[in-house]
């Protein structure tokens, strides 16, 4: 498997794991201030990550050279995730994801300037075509420019930047130094805001808590492996697949049973994927050394 079918196959679980995050997000911030998801998903998260990291080159991997950068790649992380939550807590599953979508045409724009990367015309089509699917899902009107909307635009700015930044510190530093400092500081962030938003957890909602936090472990790492294998043109539309998981969330937790816009919409999204990676096997076989 080559590096980027390798980044590809990444990219795709860990938006799994990010749908399955967001989904428990949702059902918390019914109960709870987004202050205090992000402050238990981070504070079950941090103990995992330097488990893993222990276990895979040990806790030496999490110094790092670049604190300023992984201190700016936090608070990116730290606008995202609040922004995020507070979408979610405004607006349903699906809406919530279609709306993130925008996020890979922005690291596909941002990857020219930023990366310095030559962007192909299909997988950039791809971006858009995959967008046109996401507008098809969200049908836009009035609603489309509330604030709920609003908040997650800017999550999806926010999080073409933290990929944009991995794809360009990545390879300079450890995978868990990157994971571990955009979970540190949005803790950080949280536990000072902590006592202004306090609600004492119910039981059953601490499963919830534990679970969000294991699952947005997976969901970082998987994404940030993504963004280190392949470049950013050819991972972020697989970004799309979320959707299948948010709608299929939607439906069996709360009910949102999607009409016939949303299976169309969902198809195109899907074909700008497949139609990434049929571009990029055609440009591997013509790669591939003649004997």
């Amino acid at each position: 498997m080559s590096q980027t079918a390798l980044g590809i196959v990444y990219m795709c679980l860990g938006v799994l794991f990010l749908a399955l995050g967001d989904a428990v997000a949702k059902w918390l911030s019914a109960s709870y201030a987004p202050v205090q998801i992000v402050f238990f998903r981070m504070l079950i998260a941090l103990p995992l990550i330097m488990l893993i990291a222990h276990f895979n080159g040990g806790l030496r991997t999490l110094g790092t050279r670049r604190p300023l950068i992984h201190l700016l790649r936090g608070l990116i992380a730290t606008v995202i995730t609040f922004s995020f939550i507070v979408g979610l807590s405004l607006l349903p599953l699906a809406e919530v994801t279609a709306i993130a979508f925008a996020a890979p045409l922005f690291i596909a724009l941002l990857s020219v300037p930023l990366l310095g990367e030559r962007v192909e015309p299909l997988p950039l089509i791809a971006a858009f075509v995959g967008f046109a699917g996401v507008l098809i899902v969200v049908r836009p009107g009035a609603a489309g420019f509330q604030v709920g909307a609003l908040v997650v635009l800017l999550a999806a700015i926010c999080y073409a930047l933290l990929m944009i930044t991995a794809r360009l510190y990545g390879g300079r530093e450890h995978l868990w130094a990157m994971v571990f400092y955009v979970t540190l500081v949005p803790l950080i962030v949280s536990a000072v805001l902590l006592p202004l938003f306090w609600e004492p957890p119910q039981l059953v909602h601490w499963l919830g808590f534990i679970s969000a936090g294991m699952l947005g472990v997976a969901a970082m790492s998987f994404i940030t492996l993504a963004f280190r294998h392949a470049p950013a043109s050819i991972a972020a539309p697989f970004d799309y697949t979320a959707m299948v998981w948010a709608v299929l969330l939607g439906w069996l937790i709360w009910g949102e049973l999607p009409d016939t816009w949303v299976y169309v919409g969902t198809a195109v999204i899907i074909a700008s994927g497949l139609l990434v990676a049929f571009h990029e096997q055609r440009v591997a076989i013509k790669a591939r050394p003649t004997l």
